[in-house]
Parts: structure tokens; C-alpha cells; sequence
């Protein structure tokens, strides 16, 4: 969706706590260019592979996923947005929904042959916008839905009440919702579903752990999954831990999509 240069400011932006609009215009501190050449010489050094081509084919993309999982070895692939890839080929005769369903199962193939996360981002239907009632996103809005819902192993959503004019959460204490979001996690092949509250940080176009949010509610806005950080769960009892591999449960030759 976004130019190379675009997606690179917005990442220097995130890691330094630097504004888009200051890196634009570059009237910062002397502490803020110290702290910027200190950050973009680690991101030259990041393992960062943008390709920018607008209309994307699937095919296309498969064929230069592969090259840089032989060549660089790429550990993810980040495809921002599925909408606007196309099919390519002789499927392009079909609807767009179809277009779509064949993308989704290609993307889908596409991470179990290389053993390679997928991360899709998808737009939503105006249905959301035009409902009334609660505003949180449903697996059913999204667009050219069908596929989508039934090749990923996992859909999330971000939910931010303050973008539909909202200012409180619709909890039983009705809490504000200013400068927070919500993870959503609204399918989960080999785990179970959640909402974690998180913290948006607007001027970076960032979002993070709700434990930072400098507010006097602070305590009140934890989420379960943060809340459980405190819990006597987390030992250092070796038994107790958790092997990365078990994330998404028992192995599988299924690759998350």
C-alpha cells in the first residue's frame, strides 16, 4: 500500500520515538540526530526485504519469496494488502472474490513449501462502518471474505473505538478507551481466541504494551494476557517453561497463515 520510503520512514519513526513529521522536515534536537544515526545504522544492518510493485501478481511474489528464502533465508513474508494483489493469468477473467480465494489458497501454499510465516493485512467491508451497535470488527466483515476465513490458521483484528468517534470501552465499568486499542483474536486453528488491550500511539503509528499507558487508570486498563506477567505462573522453574515451538501447538507440517 505503501512506497519503500514510506514503510522506511514509518519504521525509523517507530524505533527512534521520532514523528514522521520531524524526520520530514528534519528540525530535530542535537540529543534526537544522535539518537537517529544510532538507530538507522541498526535497521541498515536489519535482515529487511521491501518490494514496493504495485499490482503484485501471486506468481510474481512466489517466485521472488523463493529466491530470497534460497538466497537470504527470510524467516517471514508481510503482504500489505491482499486486495491489492491480483491473480494473474487466466484467472483474472474470474469475480473478484474468486480472484481473491485464489490468492489466499496460493499464499496459503505458498508458506507451507517454505516453511515460512504468511501475514496477510486485508481491508474491511463498509458494512463495519455502516452498522450500528458495536463497531468491533467480525470475521464476516472482512472483504471478499470466504477464503480468507477459511485458509488462514489465524485472524486478528485491531480495534480502535476512538476511530468510530467512540470514547469509552462497552465493558460493565464503561472505562475510556483514549489512546488504546484492541487485539482481537477472532480465529485460532490451534489455540484459543482472545482480546488483549493495547496502547496506540498515534504521532508514531504504533501500538504497544498497555503496562506503558501513562494514565491515572493505568491499573485498570490491563488486559488478561498482561495481567498474567504478574502471575506466580511465570517461574524460573525450567519445567515450567514454554518451548517457542509449542506456539501453535502440537507440530504439524502446517505452516500459520
Amino acid at each position: 500500500e505503501m512506497s519503500s520510503v514510506q514503510l522506511i520512514t514509518r519504521l525509523i519513526s517507530s524505533e527512534t520515538g521520532l514523528s514522521s513529521d520531524k524526520l520530514r522536515t528534519g528540525k530535530l534536537e542535537k540529543h534526537e540526530w544522535e539518537q537517529l544515526n544510532v538507530k538507522v545504522k541498526s535497521l541498515e544492518k536489519a535482515p529487511l526485504y521491501i518490494d514496493d510493485t504495485p499490482s503484485l501478481s501471486i506468481f510474481d511474489l512466489r517466485a521472488k519469496a523463493r529466491r530470497l528464502a534460497s538466497q537470504n533465508g527470510i524467516k517471514l513474508i508481510v503482504v500489505d494488502y491482499l486486495q491489492l494483489m491480483t491473480a494473474g493469468g487466466s484467472q483474472k477473467s474470474g469475480n473478484r472474490e474468486q480472484e481473491i480465494s485464489m490468492i489466499s489458497r496460493n499464499l496459503k501454499a505458498l508458506a507451507k513449501e517454505l516453511s515460512v510465516p504468511v501475514i496477510a493485512l486485508s481491508q474491511l467491508s463498509r458494512a463495519v462502518e455502516t452498522r450500528g451497535g458495536s463497531k468491533r470488527p467480525l470475521l464476516s466483515d472482512l472483504r471478499e471474505s470466504g477464503a480468507i476465513e477459511q485458509d488462514a490458521d489465524i485472524v486478528s483484528f485491531i480495534y480502535r473505538p476512538e476511530y468510530y468517534k467512540i470514547d469509552e470501552w462497552d465493558d460493565e465499568d464503561h472505562t475510556p478507551c483514549e489512546g488504546q486499542a484492541e487485539f482481537i483474536i477472532a480465529k485460532h486453528r490451534n489455540g484459543g481466541l482472545d482480546s488483549i488491550r493495547l496502547k496506540f500511539i498515534g504521532h508514531l503509528g504504533k501500538f504497544d504494551n498497555l503496562d506503558n499507558f501513562d494514565s491515572p487508570f493505568d491499573a485498570e486498563y490491563h488486559s488478561k494476557m498482561n495481567a498474567a506477567a504478574n502471575d506466580d505462573t511465570f517461574s524460573d522453574d525450567p519445567s515450567m517453561q514454554v518451548d517457542p515451538n509449542d506456539a501453535f501447538g502440537p507440530p504439524s507440517d502446517d505452516t500459520p497463515y
